[in-house]
């Protein structure tokens, strides 16, 4: 196959490259907003100096989502799950149902657990790492608790953990990949379409490499100068 044929792989079908872009970036963007949202309480759970009772849930669902493969994860959900749960009586009358019969709330849900319980990890770290020094000198200003808290520990906690959760962004964009195991048209869904069609690997799935790589670099670029915003002062 000459280049012209490699050229009209992409041009002709760029509706669904679009199309798994836009996939792509909303079905991650979401999960990490809606994780995040998630994430902050049981990270500040996690590093409170409370009783271990209350900490158990919490640290039973991050080892739980942290040591298991996301794709046993989204095979759980999907096709355990998503598929059984048709067979309840009464569900398919539901509202709902149109809703959960489809394949992209449970990729979602499994999605937006799996980052929770990462960035729970690197909440707590972060809250964790704390310097002491900092703290001792707000109380040496008579700071109360919570503005201890809030003026402290959280903005700074926030400053420590923005490079790992750069990664764990990244992390997670590379993941999503296992979402056209679920039929979703993401990129690598589209890349995988195009290449039964056309029995070419190299150019769908090169394609899908390249998109991938630059959502990369404009996270990284991102995140960066983020960084330097809130380190301007140091």
């Amino acid at each position: 196959m000459d280049a012209y044929h490699w050229s009209h792989i992409i041009t002709d079908n760029l509706p669904l490259w679009l199309g798994g872009l836009w996939q792509t970036l909303w079905l991650v963007g979401l999960s990490l907003a809606i994780g995040l949202t998630i994430a902050i309480p049981c990270g500040v759970l996690l590093a409170a100096r409370c009783a271990i009772w209350w900490k158990l849930p919490v640290m039973a669902f991050s080892y739980l989502f942290r040591g298991t493969p996301m794709l046993v994860q989204l095979y759980i959900f999907y096709y355990g799950i998503g598929l059984v749960i048709g067979r309840v009586p009464g569900v398919r009358e539901l509202a709902l149902w149109p809703l959960l019969r489809q394949a992209w709330p449970w990729v979602m849900l499994s999605f937006i657990l799996n980052t929770a319980a990462y960035t729970s990890e690197i909440v707590r770290g972060a809250i964790e790492t704390t310097p002491k020094g900092e703290i001792e000198a707000a109380k040496a200003l008579g700071m109360s608790g919570n503005q201890i808290r809030f003026r402290i520990i959280l903005p700074g906690a926030a400053r420590r953990a923005l490079p790992a959760y750069g990664n764990e962004i990244i992390f997670m964009l590379h993941g999503s990949a296992i979402a056209s195991t679920a039929t979703l048209l993401d990129i690598t869904g589209v890349a995988n379409t195009l290449y039964t069609r056309t029995y070419e690997p190299f150019v769908p799935f090169l394609t899908a490499a390249a998109l991938y790589l630059a959502i990369t670099l404009c996270i990284v670029a991102l995140f960066r100068h983020i960084e330097k915003r809130l380190n301007r002062h140091l």
